[in-house]
């Protein structure tokens, strides 16, 4: 399993176990407090994905700059 994807996994149910138990103390509904947990958690762990993904695209672009430059002072 991609590394991404694992760590989103992981980072999803650490959520719904805080979203759940926040909600459930906040309501003391065990009906509402579920439902919060698994509305936002999981659309949250979807814009986390794609937060890492993004991390990812500019780490490469940065390494990718850092070679160009090097290799231009090289040719100078």
């Amino acid at each position: 399993m991609p590394r991404d994807l694992t760590k989103t996994l992981t980072y999803l149910c650490l959520h719904l176990t805080v979203g759940f138990s926040v909600a459930y103390v906040m309501t003391g509904s065990l009906a509402l407090a579920g439902g919060i947990a698994l509305v936002e958690p999981c659309i949250n762990a979807v814009a986390f994905w794609f937060h890492e993904r993004a991390w990812k695209k500019h780490d490469a672009a940065s390494a990718k700059a850092g070679v160009l430059a090097r290799t231009a002072l090289c040719a100078a």
